[in-house]
């Protein structure tokens, strides 16, 4: 998207890339764009806008997840400086509303709890039936060409605990940033 997200009356080139960073590129001269801010999330992005959503007067970067969550970047102050001495007093309204998500996040909690409490009553019955619920899967295998290595990257909507890769020749993998896995590595038996 394009969008004048720093204010300075020139549109501002917004960028979500497939690894999940956000970028926001200025033109200062007429060459090559500057990278001026950019910001990771965890899974790839799958649009981005900007525009004024929350408060007026404070532009915002949104972007969509490809599971689906939208994230904001706001240009409103996060801190709020107090004089020596001075407590920050939240208004009745602030307080209700802290309240309200406080109990509705306990009411949630407590749902959880139960509905774990159903499952694992219904799994040890002897009658139980295990299915493996089917995910949407977004892979993509690419080859960089600037080191002839490939990249696999592989999003699923739950939490991965295990990637099996199997080849018939030998591969070496690469460890990158974002990597937080374990690598062990197996002989195959030919038959």
């Amino acid at each position: 998207d394009s969008f004048d997200i720093l204010g300075d009356g020139v549109k501002e080139l917004l960028v979500g890339r497939d690894d999940g960073m956000i970028e926001v590129y200025t033109f200062e001269s007429a060459d090559d764009p500057v990278l001026r801010h950019d910001y990771a999330l965890s899974e790839s992005i799958a649009s981005i806008q900007g525009g004024c959503v929350g408060k007026d007067g404070y532009d915002e970067i949104l972007a969509a997840t490809y599971s689906g969550w939208l994230t904001g970047l706001t240009t409103e102050p996060v801190h709020r400086e107090g004089g020596s001495g001075e407590e920050l007093k939240l208004s009745q309204e602030m307080q209700n509303k802290i309240s309200s998500l406080r109990n509705e996040l306990e009411h949630l909690q407590m749902k959880v709890l139960q509905e774990r409490e159903k499952y694992q009553q219904s799994s040890q019955c002897s009658s139980a039936v295990s299915s493996v619920p089917a995910f949407s899967v977004n892979e993509k295998f690419t080859l960089n060409k600037d080191d002839a290595s490939y990249s696999l990257i592989l999003e699923v909507q739950t939490a991965i605990d295990n990637v099996l890769v199997q080849s018939d020749v030998p591969i070496d993998l690469l460890d990158v940033d974002k990597n937080s896995a374990v690598v062990s590595f197996s002989s195959c038996d030919s038959e």
